[in-house]
């Protein structure tokens, strides 16, 4: 969500009874604290801040969350291990983003409050087990809480990751569709037009696979992975794409990413009302449940 969840999206979700995140993705430490500044001026509730381990400003967007006693820290691309003593210091919750039983285990073992278990369902940098399979896996290999994320983007994702054993879900591409979203129109159509089918996985032959909606972009990137292309070409081909979609508007050659549950969404709308919709419709799915379970 690097570029789309910014502090007015962030802040948004907090004001509607979520956890706000903002998307650090790339950004220099100044541009972090500009971001976390005016987060706190939408908002008196608690909001985090996602910073990605592999950003070449981690260390410097670290100390800024720190100075800014940022209330909940979630990571992904690696260990936060060398960050947790400082972060705690604060009272800082921090939360890893896991997509391997492995990872999560390692993860507790250092430190962590809780974890993000993601199916690869979602958007952007995903693994490679499913939301379902990976999820109770998760739940059943850690003590401390699991988020679950990946393809769910309404009160049946909801109900469905807590009857796996989650303690709570987190939702990006829904959001992605919302008032609140500074996202360019272009990239918000283009997720509302989406189908089940419209997502392609990139990346697979580095390592970091990414899932976008397909586009002229990723016609011309995977035919240079059937190809043999290397890596440092491959990052070329896809260097400044995200914003190019998410600021610019350019849906054809810009990365959109977006998780399979794009063919969910219809349309956009205040994330007060897609948190109410997906709150107000739980109890109603629990009821049917255990109807079906009572015969």
């Amino acid at each position: 969500m690097a570029w789309v969840a910014t502090a007015e999206l962030a802040a948004a979700v907090s004001n509607a009874g979520g956890l706000g995140v903002i998307g650090a993705g790339h950004m220099p430490p100044d541009a972090l604290r500009s971001e976390i500044v005016k987060a706190k001026s939408l908002t008196n509730k608690p909001f985090g801040v996602n910073i990605m381990l592999m950003s070449p400003f981690v260390k410097e967007v670290m100390q800024v969350v720190i100075e800014e006693r940022v209330p909940v820290i979630t990571t992904g691309a690696g260990n936060p291990g060398e960050y947790i003593p400082a972060l705690k210091e604060i009272g800082s919750k921090v939360i890893p983003v896991v997509a391997s039983v492995a990872l999560a285990k390692r993860l507790e073992r250092v430190g962590v409050d809780a974890l993000i278990a993601e199916g690869m369902e979602s958007g952007g940098h995903v693994g490679e087990v499913s939301t379902m399979a990976l999820i109770p896996q998760i739940v059943d290999a850690v003590s401390i809480p699991v988020i679950a994320a990946g393809g769910i983007g309404d009160a049946r994702g909801v109900v469905a990751a807590l009857a796996l054993g989650a303690q709570g879900v987190q939702i990006g591409t829904r959001f992605v569709a919302s008032v609140e979203c500074t996202a360019h129109d272009n990239y918000k159509e283009a997720v509302i037009r989406a189908k089940e089918r419209s997502t392609v996985l990139t990346g697979m032959t580095t390592g970091h696979p990414v899932r976008v909606i397909a586009n002229k972009l990723t016609r011309e990137y995977l035919e240079l992975e059937r190809n043999g292309a290397s890596v440092e070409e491959l990052e070329r081909l896809g260097a400044g794409k995200l914003k190019a979609a998410v600021r610019d508007g350019d849906v054809e050659r810009g990365s959109i990413m977006s998780g399979q549950i794009a063919g969910m969404v219809r349309e956009v709308k205040p994330v007060a009302a897609i948190i109410e919709e997906i709150v107000s419709e739980v109890p109603a799915i629990v009821a049917a449940v255990q109807k079906f379970t009572q015969g």
